[in-house]
């Protein structure tokens, strides 16, 4: 997918960026270039990109401030960073060139993913607001591109980030540069960071990461606002059986909130396939790509999504008429029926007005527990030998092994699925020793209780 973006990039006719220097920040050595390969950076780096009028008269985004300054990278390196400062123009103003200068513009949080031709992804995240100023003007927008994936932690940086433009952009600098030299936490703990502002002071921030890391990119709270229970589990069904599912809605914060949250359903499993929280209007046509993707398309673009056929589109928008745009029909049989409705009953633990840690703890434990009784039983099908080559996955005693009908049908369909089968090619590279994680744990869980309610009937 990202390599025929990049195409489409270099067919587009995007005037080079003129960008604000900065005090330039110490060069990185090799030590510290390794360290944030290794993904224990905070961040890659910040840029701002702003909306400047062409000679047409057109607002076209440009990157106008980069932190830090990548100097001493060898040709093939600058025209990938290039190319990848193009795209996050885009993803940052996926509107294209349709602005105006506003008076009045409502703050936004979204994020994006940039996935390279490898497959490794990297984590945009974006706060689009007004710059100060007297009159009609068009937003801009700040955007932080890091190997970690914690949105929830990114936005309380924007906040800072923000806090400081309004006093100088001079003042970006030294906290970005803090922060950079900050160890990542590891999960469920704290990092503090020293910030001096004018006036203030020297200021404490702390910036916490989540005890369930799986989580941390997370808020479930705008996919049960936009969605009822059992809309949520229709669409969980779709993302199973990796079919391909559009999501629509007015704003870009909806989209990327969204769409992250029904990837994290996913777990342990992880989408392997098209995954753009946000289709710049540029890129539309992927929505005609024949396979499996989750997608978030903006409103305004709806009708050239709602003419394919053979997918679901799912329309957020609160004057909605109905939610389901578009769909195949057999959403709601894809699921064993039992399973489907553990489901519903464990989300209707949920509280109306619950926080982020309550509405993740109730989500984890309504839809972990499917796959729990599903596939959890795969590591007694892995067969290994004694001299250290790696396992080998028995697919049909495994499906044949499930007593229930409906779950084995489900089962042996989902055998099929991409997630599943990088899952257990995992598996089988992992050496024998006992495996660790929530999905073992829970799996453990399960198994005691069966015991427990075997001896129980004896």
């Amino acid at each position: 997918m990202w390599s025929s973006f990049r195409c489409k990039l270099n067919r587009d006719r995007v005037k080079e960026p003129c960008q604000e220097s900065l005090d330039s920040a110490p060069a990185d050595t090799t030590a510290k270039e390794q360290r944030y390969m290794s993904g224990q950076y905070f961040f890659e780096y910040l840029v701002v990109v702003s909306l400047k009028k062409s000679k047409e008269g057109a607002y076209e985004p440009q990157i106008t401030y980069q932190f830090p300054k990548r100097d001493g990278m060898v040709r093939f390196q600058r025209e990938e960073e290039e190319k990848t400062l193009k795209a996050i123009t885009l993803f940052c103003f996926p509107e294209g060139i349709s602005w105006a200068p506003l008076t009045e513009y409502h703050s936004e949080t979204f994020s994006f993913v940039l996935t390279e031709i490898d497959g490794s992804r990297r984590n945009g995240y974006c706060r689009r607001l007004l710059p100060h100023g007297n009159g009609a003007r068009p937003p801009e927008a700040f955007c932080i591109i890091s190997r970690l994936a914690c949105f929830g932690l990114f936005s309380k940086i924007f906040d800072e980030v923000e806090k400081r433009h309004q006093i100088s952009m001079a003042m970006i600098y030294p906290f970005m540069q803090s922060l950079r030299e900050a160890p990542f936490p590891a999960p469920g703990n704290t990092v503090k960071i020293k910030s001096f502002i004018p006036d203030k002071g020297t200021e404490i921030i702390s910036l916490t990461r989540p005890l369930d890391s799986w989580l941390e990119h997370v808020d479930f709270r705008t996919l049960f606002r936009c969605l009822t229970n059992e809309e949520v589990v229709l669409v969980f069904a779709a993302a199973v059986m990796e079919r391909r599912i559009v999501f629509i809605a007015v704003e870009l914060s909806t989209l990327s909130q969204v769409i992250h949250a029904v990837a994290a359903l996913l777990y342990p499993f992880t989408w392997q396939h098209t995954f753009i929280s946000i289709v710049p209007e540029i890129l539309i046509d992927v929505v005609m790509a024949p396979t499996p993707y989750l997608l978030g398309v903006q409103k305004r673009l709806m009708e050239q999504v709602t003419d394919q056929t053979d997918l679901l589109v799912v329309d957020l928008s609160e004057d909605r008429k109905d939610t389901f745009l578009v769909h195949i029909g057999d959403e709601n049989s894809l699921l064993p029926p039992k399973l489907q409705d553990e489901i519903l009953q464990a989300l209707r633990n949920r509280k109306e007005k619950a926080t982020v840690e309550e509405l993740n703890r109730v989500v984890s434990e309504a839809f972990l527990p499917f796959f729990v009784r599903t596939v959890g039983h795969f590591a007694l099908y892995v067969t290994r030998n004694s001299s250290g080559q790696p396992g080998v996955f028995q697919s049909r005693a495994f499906y044949k092994a499930i007593k229930s009908k409906t779950t084995r049908h489900f089962v042996k369909k989902f055998l099929q699925t991409q997630m599943f089968d990088l899952f257990i090619q995992e598996v089988e590279q992992q050496p024998a020793s006992p495996q660790q994680g929530i999905f073992h744990k829970k799996i453990v869980e399960y198994q005691e209780q069966k015991r427990k309610e075997k001896a129980n009937r004896h």
